[in-house]
């Protein structure tokens, strides 16, 4: 599970993780909390949450990404990767 902080919401952040995450055959949800950040759950092969950490520390062109937590989350078998 990831945490983004910064210009993260308003932004299309989590519609951009969405279509990176799908291009990576990763599962999960993008979800924007109460704070200003966004919350990302990824399930997938280490290589493709390597490659989504790595593009989570950027965003899209219109975020301004200050940094990204990971914490260990219990892996979910999921059938997509939504938005909430």
């Amino acid at each position: 599970m990831y945490t983004i902080r910064g210009r993260v919401q308003g932004v299309w952040f989590r519609d951009s993780t969405r279509q990176k995450a799908q291009s990576l055959q990763i599962t999960g949800y993008a979800r924007n909390l109460h704070d200003g950040n966004v919350e990302v759950l990824a399930c997938g092969s280490r290589e493709s949450l390597d490659a989504l950490r790595h593009w989570l520390g950027q965003g899209p062109p219109l975020a301004r990404v200050s940094g990204v937590s990971e914490t260990s989350a219990e892996f979910q078998e999921l059938d997509a990767f939504t938005i909430s």
